[in-house]
């Protein structure tokens, strides 16, 4: 019987240090006054924790795994076949309230929703999605029946609350990029973008 070179438990799985994800980016202007908000919102709870700062705020299309020891190159280019493939005309998004995905007890992530004014992220998802599976990707991180729930991370840690309207911020949705997560480091760094058919280079 051959030896087993590896016996679950006795040996832990390498720590992943890298995450790979399409996301879309508000413009500095309204980046700003999200920032803003999530202050106010953090400021009306006992929460210790912190808003994150504008220039990470974002909305993610598609997670594409992390990775230990660095991104597999295949996945990269795998990705920005299928970015390239995308044509979409330009769309403005409208996100109207403050929403908990925390479950009680215990804290979570407070996030920007939205409901009517969020339809052109859906079908920037799902085109991108439809690109991803004919470019090679066809495990659980593209499934098109995963339910997609664009939002804005405002604040981690932070305990649940009632979904609250909040004053409508809204932007022109010109470019998506592809999003090299440095885990742990809160970095992120743009691989590349794609413009919008239409859109103002």
């Amino acid at each position: 019987m051959p030896e087993q070179l590896w016996l679950p438990g006795l040996e832990a799985p390498p720590t992943p240090t890298d995450g790979l994800f399409f996301a879309v980016f508000p413009d500095a202007t309204t980046a700003v006054s999200i920032s803003k908000l999530a202050q106010n919102l953090c400021g009306e709870t006992r929460s210790r924790s912190k808003p994150l700062a504008a220039g990470r705020l974002h909305v993610t299309l598609h997670h594409l795994g992390n990775f230990a020891g660095g991104l597999p190159q295949e996945r990269v280019d795998a990705a920005m076949q299928a970015a390239a493939s995308i044509r979409m005309e330009p769309f403005s998004v409208e996100f109207d309230a403050a929403v908990s995905f925390a479950s009680k007890p215990r804290p979570g992530p407070l996030v920007l929703g939205g409901g009517e004014g969020v339809a052109g992220l859906h079908v920037l998802h799902d085109a991108l999605g439809c690109a991803l599976q004919n470019a090679g990707f066809g495990d659980r991180a593209v499934s098109s029946a995963a339910h997609y729930t664009p939002h804005v991370t405002l604040a981690y840690g932070m305990p649940w609350v009632a979904a609250r309207p909040v004053e409508p911020v809204c932007w022109n949705v010109r470019e998506f990029a592809l999003m090299h997560s440095l885990l742990g480091r809160t970095r992120h760094v743009a691989l590349a973008r794609w413009t919008l058919a239409g859109a103002e280079s």
